[in-house]
């Protein structure tokens, strides 16, 4: 879901989009004074192929940037009940290009965990590997594990100026990156790499090296780089909350977004059981589909460990529904999953064998 001023298209309802060309149609297409409709095309051209676009206008219709309070109060009301956003029956990643700022970002990743959502935030455009650290300051609340922080902007061509270069921010690439990754390889598998490329980025604005790269990394800033016979890449795979200080088992953007995805699937997945007598033959027939679901999954490589004993479990019994659960309506099901998690450092021990003398 991305979030935005358009030139035209609804403000009470959110749009759902297959490609660039329907933004085009619905929304006008791209606006110089807009970074929406870059971000958005940028997230098609990279493997995107679903998206919901949620346009804020000030009075009249007037173009309002992220910087405006006028746009943030608008992006928040699109979030109440009843608002444009939240009327979205699913959606699975959320960006407000070029948004910055640590109170609104706080209400969005709050809206992401609400949502079972993942938050994709933009550094500033004037962060520098000096500044950026500082710059996570205000971004790191209660919420921060349903969020990522990309840095630096990245130079693309602009087909409003001649295809000259010209600054963009992150998110709609890095979404259209984490789509295509889904897509192609399940939301468990991390989203960087050589293969993690941005289609039509030319290079980050800021030249990020190992030297940067170990500094940066360690404080959850997933970097953007460029490398001999590679184009630009998403080098790095951390979640908000994945620090090397706080230990979050919530580090690793695929190990969240895997949990984000077992829940939801799950939630859908088990409404049948709503009204159906809340005892053992209930709660078997819940391990029994929720099992087939985990074990289905367990073969197509999801979770670590070789076997599914060790890779996952599923409980709903006495000991997770309690009775006093049971006058309340309600009915617990616990899933436990061994998550694999990305070798960010690979080490490598090399042994030489001294030559001998000859006898």
């Amino acid at each position: 879901m991305f979030v935005g001023w358009s030139p035209r298209g609804p403000t009470d309802q959110a749009l759902r989009l297959n490609s660039f060309s329907d933004y085009e149609r619905d929304y006008g297409g791209l606006d110089q004074g807009s970074l929406l409709g870059y971000s958005i095309k940028h997230f098609f051209d990279n493997g995107g192929s679903d998206a919901y676009v949620v346009r804020v206008a000030g009075t009249d219709g007037a173009r309002i940037s992220p910087a405006d309070a006028e746009f943030q109060i608008a992006l928040a009301a699109a979030f109440v009940t009843g608002g444009a956003a939240e009327r979205i029956d699913l959606f699975n990643l959320m960006c407000v290009p070029a948004l910055v700022g640590g109170a609104t970002i706080a209400i969005m990743q709050r809206r992401a965990r609400e949502r079972r959502a993942f938050l994709i935030v933009d550094c500033a455009e004037i962060d520098t590997t000096a500044t950026v650290v500082g710059s996570l300051a205000g971004n790191t609340g209660a919420d921060v594990a349903n969020s990522a922080f990309y840095f630096p902007w990245v130079e693309a061509p602009d087909p409003l100026q001649q295809n000259a270069l010209r600054a963009f921010p992150p998110c709609g690439f890095v979404a259209g990156v984490i789509a295509r990754t889904d897509a192609s390889r399940g939301v468990w598998r991390v989203p960087a790499g050589i293969a993690a490329d941005l289609i039509g980025a030319s290079r980050p604005t800021i030249p990020i090296g190992d030297t940067e790269q170990g500094q940066l990394n360690p404080h959850a800033i997933n970097c953007l780089r460029s490398f001999p016979n590679f184009r630009t890449v998403v080098f790095g795979a951390r979640t908000l909350a994945g620090n090397d200080i706080s230990g979050s088992e919530w580090k690793f953007i695929p190990v969240r977004r895997t949990a984000l995805f077992l829940e939801e699937s799950i939630s859908r997945g088990t409404t049948w059981a709503v009204f159906e007598p809340n005892g053992e033959p209930l709660w078997a027939q819940l391990r029994l589909s929720v099992g087939a679901f985990m074990q289905k999954l367990f073969v197509q490589g999801t979770f670590a460990g070789a076997t599914p004993v060790t890779a996952y479990f599923v409980r709903c019994d006495a000991t997770t529904t309690t009775q006093a659960d049971i006058d309340r309506g309600v009915v617990n099901i616990v899933v436990g999953f061994a998550p694999l998690k990305p070798a960010e450092f690979v080490i490598l021990t090399i042994q030489q064998t001294a030559g001998s003398t000859p006898a």
